[in-house]
């Protein structure tokens, strides 16, 4: 079983997908656009496939992406196109390999977006931070995980 993220960037899904292609290194594994639906000759349209109605124009906006960030699947859309995203209650969490890789993607997150707790030692890493990037995405940056006896 797996679980996976899915993000609804209400419009901004390309730009954040460029974002974490340049940041974090993210690969995009499979990418559909609305007009791409395979229902959009058939009656309801983009509106059949999706179970809304979507603004005029957005054809180009993507429906489905699949992308990886690390060995991490995540996927996303555009959502309703409201261009209003909202990620309340959940925060993606990022592992570093070291702490100035750590430092490297919270600096990048950071870029753009808020800085919710600026990057610390704490009792469980070397490196730790919290930051919501310019899409409304929190990240939990960490890097130099310490781990205690078991």
């Amino acid at each position: 079983m797996q679980v996976q993220p899915y993000l609804f960037f209400e419009g901004r899904c390309e730009e954040a997908i460029t974002f974490y292609r340049e940041n974090l290194g993210a690969q995009v594994v499979m990418m559909m656009r609305f007009k791409d639906n395979p229902d959009a000759g058939k009656q309801g349209g983009s509106e059949a496939a999706s179970g809304c109605s979507l603004p005029a124009g957005s054809e180009e906006k993507i429906m489905h992406v699949a992308f990886t960030v690390g060995e991490s699947m995540l996927m996303g859309s555009d959502g309703m196109c409201s261009g209003k995203p909202e990620f309340k209650g959940v925060s993606l969490s990022l592992t570093a390999s070291d702490e100035q890789q750590a430092e490297k993607y919270f600096g990048a997150l950071s870029n753009g977006g808020q800085v919710q707790m600026p990057m610390t030692q704490t009792f469980f890493a070397k490196r730790f931070g919290m930051v919501t990037d310019k899409f409304g995405v929190t990240w939990m940056v960490l890097g130099g995980a310490q781990h205690t006896p078991a």
